[in-house]
């Protein structure tokens, strides 16, 4: 009887069909599948809700039937059931250790053995080569077929339940007893132990993020995947717990609850908890005594929940269930015992008291698996069944036909004994020179190493081998250096991978201008994801692309164009010094497309140099390019920044990046049936395809790059595509072409494999010889006269050899052409061909829209096996450029390797010698495009930024304010004074080395993210008021708070349950940024460093830093609190540090300084700085412990509330 007392009475209020009155002379005609035998002894409660069941027994997809039961012992209760992952099995095991398979949904018995003599068998998990089994005190694993792969028993007094395969190699055994065990599968050796709260663990379940296990005390515990330590734990019922499981973001659980002195009682109360927020969402009332349940997630996260009396339920876990989805295994008046989906979930089996076995599922044609192997059945007797051939089909193998073994003639096997002979490799003869120095101990004997050979290395003496040898001792030596390996002297010094060596300083003694003598920025390479350093060049050389993204700001966090506009901002202000562009690859790394396509490198690849960067460069800027497309097209909604004023390159409809990449092509498909189909796109760029060799001898034919540019854009291709008109697939002809021009054309080189290295190799050896015999038909040209700061003495350029021009020497390694004629003609189409240098359109070409293209850019791998390889760029920097770093107006090719930056000649960039630089990109754009372009920076960041906006953090309140924004009548203007402060936390710790004398080196610094900002007022009645105080959300996970040096705490940073005013990194970055447009002054104490990790460039006549004003040259810097506690007598960050207190005390001690140098000028000011070191060496620079109430500043700055 289903008993409802004590539901909701809403729930009974359904249409009267529902509500079927039970009559005690209920015969069996009313539902053909109600067993009579069923209703002996059993009383059926008149009011209660009957359950309708439907007339047909066809199964409905969809909905769960019994397809099949069977008995497998009858009377031995079923007490574990199991799909198997890898074939069509379903496996049992009962009370008494006999284990049972069954073969795909009609069940046919495939094998049948006892896995243990005396216990049940209460856990069952297949793998790929066997079946595991376990019992009380014993885990056995057998082949499918019953043999014995191995026997693992267990120590006395263990009480094991479950089991669970943390990896293919690895597995936790957990039951009633005090620890779980890790067993290794490989040696099936116990590798360790992790002690569990009594009285142990009876469920065990796993996800991505953590160990789930289910106690018999009612808790559900969730612990961490390597250590199997505690972190978060569930109370789910205050009896005992009798099934759970995990799907997604959700745990659901069902359980006994303690009803005082008559003990457990089922509770019909399911436990669902949310694992995103950690804890317990509505529970959830089904109307059936829940034993067992199961996520089975198809089209929703459907619950089944089972009873022991065979009633089953769905329901969704966040909803309410309904009577309408409850269905009974008909169990003869057994009780269910087990219970297992399949992993394609079409399948259901439940294994009960008396034996049998019942099988469920939601189609008629129902598999276990989605992808199941074949299982390998008993063979029958080929004697008695000899197969029907058929003479008339022409596939027909005839070798089924079984022949009789002669002895006359020999089989293609068996092959000749000299063939068959094992012949063991000679070992090579000790060299004489061992041999002569031996001493022997024993029957050992120790000598001196010859080195004459390498090291742990002996050659064979094979004819190949000794001839490659000898030619490899005659390679000259490396100019990189003797320990290095020979082969890598043909990479200039120049174009190897770049490394920053860090001191106890950091970086600030460390000479960028060593490798950049220039006024461009340089991009550091330390951070990850740095290999797109090289682009991130070339589009801000691109002067349409610079303007476009720093006109661009939007309401989004992580938008590449914005942090692209921020970090050329900083490329602008800089005078030679590098930048990083650490918020740019912060945001990079949130935009899931890029993770999607594989251009997010972990650590260990960049380091290890398994990237391949030169299919990754290409990949990274079609995103790039697509990105900032798609960006800078989207309309913008209500803006972020009040007052903001949008793009208004970026919000007009069309794209800039559309209008200056994009190319409309016209991609036509043909299938051999005659149906044409047209479709029309944008493309950004277009990739290079090369011709197959179809020539016998392998010999690679001579191209024109032009051509093969030609066949790329126009592509032609066969390929299977679905054709409306047949309605299959088809071999179709797929043409493109273009209708109009880039102005920039964007060319992906596809140099990924040999073949395409050796193609580039042979046109670059065709394009060289040409150039040789063209230079031997024609008299030399005289040189152009060497500028005459790049000559050491004047006589030097008129040495004899330096006044002709070899230009054929300047061919070698090209065969990319430096400028490009296009044009697209009604007649004949898209036309390309090379255009020498000097050489103009003429006037019927430029009347028939012909155009001139110059490469501007070109971007390298370069394979160094010795450090990993890295990607550079060279790129024609323009007049503008010039003008504004320079004051000068030329053109000029740069290369660009990370932070070293060096001119080069044109020559040079077109120059590929595929064995070590391999092209990947090309940038060619349209002869004077940037006329069509508006050029004018409209900064959008305005004082709207500094105006009140809300925290994201939920618990913050107006009472826990740290600061009073400023009034309109505050907006600061140019030369004000600020006091500025940041905290940091640790994202990546610093990886060192320890030299063999003692001494540290820094491999890589530690990675740090700002993680709260502080502005105080410099002037005015407020002055010393913070007016910005904000903790910094952030995405990526904190190894190290740095509580006592940064204030931080966990959970200050956590939108969920911090108090703190809580904003992105974008928001207010945009406060500093304007702050710095406007032309403040900045005050603070070691603000270098604070600006290099919020990635501001901040010009030095805006920076006001204390620990300079405070110093003397070649001595120690003083610490802020040193400084305060001598000058001003405060007592500060005497447990922690607070951004607000300190940016305060370096305004203060900003005054000190001004009052110190005007009073007695400088003369003064450096006895002041000779007493400071010496009262600090006295001290050993320790603040002496004083009385801490002196007021911390407070007698000189009103305090937040206050105001």
């Amino acid at each position: 009887m289903m008993n409802f007392e004590g539901l909701d009475p809403g729930l009974g209020e359904y249409a009267p069909g529902l509500h079927g009155g039970l009559e005690p002379g209920l015969d069996s005609s009313m539902d053909p599948r109600l067993d009579p035998a069923l209703l002996q002894g059993v009383e059926l409660d008149p009011d209660a809700l009957a359950v309708p069941v439907s007339e047909s027994m066809h199964i409905v997809e969809g909905m769960y039937s019994e397809l099949h039961s069977m008995a497998a012992e009858v009377g031995i209760p079923v007490t574990a059931t199991h799909f198997d992952l890898q074939e069509e099995l379903l496996w049992m095991g009962n009370h008494r250790g006999h284990a049972s398979s069954f073969f795909g949904p009609t069940m046919g018995r495939y094998s049948s053995f006892q896995v243990h003599m005396t216990d049940d068998i209460r856990h069952i998990q297949s793998m790929d080569t066997g079946v595991l089994f376990l019992t009380k005190n014993n885990l056995k694993c057998l082949t499918r077929g019953g043999l014995i792969m191995f026997d693992y028993p267990m120590e006395e007094g263990a009480n094991m339940h479950s089991l669970i395969l943390t990896d293919n190699n690895t597995l936790l055994m957990g039951g009633l007893q005090n620890y779980v065990a890790e067993l290794d599968l490989t040696t099936v050796q116990e590798t360790q132990k992790f002690t569990v709260e009594v009285p142990g663990v009876a469920i065990m379940k796993q996800s991505n993020r953590f160990f789930f296990c289910g106690h018999t005390s009612g808790k559900v515990s969730l612990r961490d995947l390597r250590t199997f330590k505690m972190e978060h734990e569930f109370d789910a019922f205050s009896g005992s717990l009798s099934d759970f499981d995990v799907h997604g973001n959700l745990l659901a659980a069902c359980g006994f609850s303690s009803r005082g002195l008559n003990g457990l009682s089922c509770d019909r109360f399911l436990m669902v908890y949310d694992l995103r927020m950690m804890r317990a969402i509505t529970p959830m009332q089904v109307h059936v005594d829940p034993l067992f349940l199961r996520f089975i997630p198809t089209y929703t996260s459907r619950l089944a929940i089972i009873s022991q009396t065979g009633q089953c339920q769905f329901c969704e876990p966040t909803g309410l269930a309904s009577l309408a989805d409850i269905f009974h295994v008909n169990t003869v008046g057994q009780l269910l015992m087990s219970f297992d989906v399949s992993s394609s979930k079409q399948a259901l089996s439940f294994g009960d008291s008396g034996g049998c076995v019942h099988l469920w599922s939601s189609a008629p044609e129902v598999s276990f698996n989605s992808y199941s192997r074949e299982t390998e059945l008993a063979l029958p007797c080929l004697v008695d069944s000899l197969p029907q051939l058929d003479w008339n089909h022409e596939l027909m193998p005839l070798s089924l036909l079984p022949m009789p073994l002669t002895s006359t003639e020999p089989l293609l096997s068996d092959w000749p004994t000299s063939l068959i002979t094992p012949s063991p490799r000679r070992a090579p003869l000790v060299d004489p020179e061992i041999l002569r120095t031996m001493k022997t101990v024993g029957f050992i004997g120790y000598a001196p190493n010859p080195r004459t050979r390498p090291r742990n290395q002996v050659p064979y003496k094979i004819k190949d081998i000794e001839l490659e040898y000898d030619s490899y001792n005659q390679v000259p030596e490396s100019p990189i250096g003797r320990d290095e390996e020979p082969h890598l002297y043909m990479v200039p010094k120049k174009y190897r991978k770049v490394t920053i060596k860090y001191s106890k300083l950091g970086l600030e003694d460390f000479d960028f201008k060593h490798y950049n003598r220039t006024l461009f920025a340089g991009l550091e390479p330390h951070i990850p994801n740095a290999y797109c350093n090289c682009m991130i060049q070339v589009l801000y050389f691109l002067e349409p692309v610079r303007y476009l993204v720093q006109n661009h700001l939007c309401q989004k966090e992580f938008c590449l164009a914005c942090e692209l506009g921020f970090l050329f901002h900083m490329l602008d202000l800089s005078r030679g010094d590098p930048c990083q562009a650490s918020n740019f690859l912060r945001a990079f790394r949130t935009i899931p497309e890029a993770s999607a396509l594989g251009l997010i490198l972990a650590d260990s690849d960049e380091q290890t140099g398994k990237a391949r960067l030169g299919r990754l460069i290409q990949s990274w800027n079609r995103f790039i390019l697509a990105q900032l497309h798609q960006e800078t097209l989207e309309q913008e909604g209500p803006q972020a920044y009040r007052g903001a004023s949008s793009s208004t390159l970026g919000s007009s409809g069309e794209s800039v990046i559309g209008r200056l990449f994009g190319c409309e092509v016209e991609n036509s498909s043909l299938c051999r049936c005659g149906k044409e189909t047209v479709r029309s796109s944008l493309t950004l760029l277009f990739t290079m395809h090369y011709p197959e060799q179809r020539s016998p001898d392998k010999t690679i034919e001579e191209y024109d790059f032009a051509e093969i540019l030609k066949k790329s854009i126009c592509l032609e291709q066969s390929t299977q595509a679905w054709c409306d008109n047949c309605e299959k697939y088809q071999p179709t002809v797929q043409t493109r072409n273009i209708r109009c021009l880039p102005d920039v054309l964007v060319i992906n080189c596809e140099v990924n494999s040999t073949k395409e290295a050796e193609f580039w190799k042979a046109q670059t050896e065709y394009a060289y010889s040409k150039a040789l015999k063209k230079e031997a038909a024609e008299p030399p040209k005289p040189k152009e006269p060497l500028p005459t700061e790049w000559c050491l003495e004047e006589e030097l350029c008129s040495v004899e050899g330096l006044t002709f021009d070899t230009q054929a020497e300047d061919m070698r390694h090209v065969w990319i052409p430096l400028s490009l004629k296009m044009c697209i003609s009604k007649s004949q189409g898209l036309e390309v061909s090379s255009l020498s240098e000097g050489e103009e359109l003429t006037e019927s070409e430029e009347a028939e829209g012909a155009s001139v293209f110059d490469l501007v850019v070109t971007v390298s791998h370069i394979q160094d096996a010795r450090t990993g390889g890295n990607l550079v760029a060279h790129i024609k920097v323009g007049e503008t450029y010039h003008q504004r770093k320079e004051g000068v107006t030329h053109q000029q090719w740069y290369l660009f390797n990370d932070f070293l930056i060096e001119p080069i000649d044109k020559a040079e960039s077109a120059q590929f010698d595929v064995n070590w630089k391999v092209p990947a990109v090309l940038y060619y754009v349209k002869r004077n495009y940037n006329a069509k372009y508006d050029l004018r920076i409209k900064n959008p960041i305005d004082a709207s930024v500094l105006l009140t906006e809300a925290s994201l953090a939920r618990k913050q309140r107006k009472s826990h304010a740290t600061f009073i924004p400023l009034m309109v009548s505050e907006m600061p203007q140019a030369a004000d004074l600020v006091g500025l402060d940041a905290e940091f936390v640790t994202l990546n710790q610093e990886e060192a080395e320890l030299r063999s004398d003692g001494t540290k080196s820094t491999i890589k610094p530690s990675q740090m993210s700002v993680a709260r900002i502080t502005c105080v007022r410099g002037q005015g009645t407020n002055e010393g008021v913070p007016f910005i105080d904000d903790y910094i959300s952030t995405q990526e996970q904190v190894v190290d708070y740095l509580t006592q040096y940064s204030g931080i705490k966990p959970g200050d940073l956590d939108a969920k349950i911090s108090s703190k005013h809580l904003t992105t990194l974008k928001s207010t970055y945009l406060k500093l940024r304007f702050l710095i447009d406007t032309g403040v002054r900045f005050v603070g104490h070691g603000l270098q460093k604070d600006f290099r990790v919020i990635n501001l460039m901040v010009p030095k006549e805006q920076v006001i830093d204390t620990v300079y004003l405070f110093h003397m040259p070649r001595k120690r810097m003083i610490s802020l609190r040193f400084l305060a506690w001598y000058f001003l007598d405060l007592n500060i960050q005497s447990e922690t540090h607070d951004s607000i207190e300190d940016a305060r005390t370096a305004l203060q001690l900003y005054r000190k300084y001004v009052e110190l140098s005007h009073n007695g000028g400088q003369e003064e000011f450096r006895k002041v700085l000779k007493a400071l070191y010496e009262k600090g060496r006295k001290l050993d620079w320790k603040v002496p412990d004083i009385d801490s109430a002196d007021g911390q500043g407070t007698a000189v700055f009103p305090s937040v509330m206050g105001l």
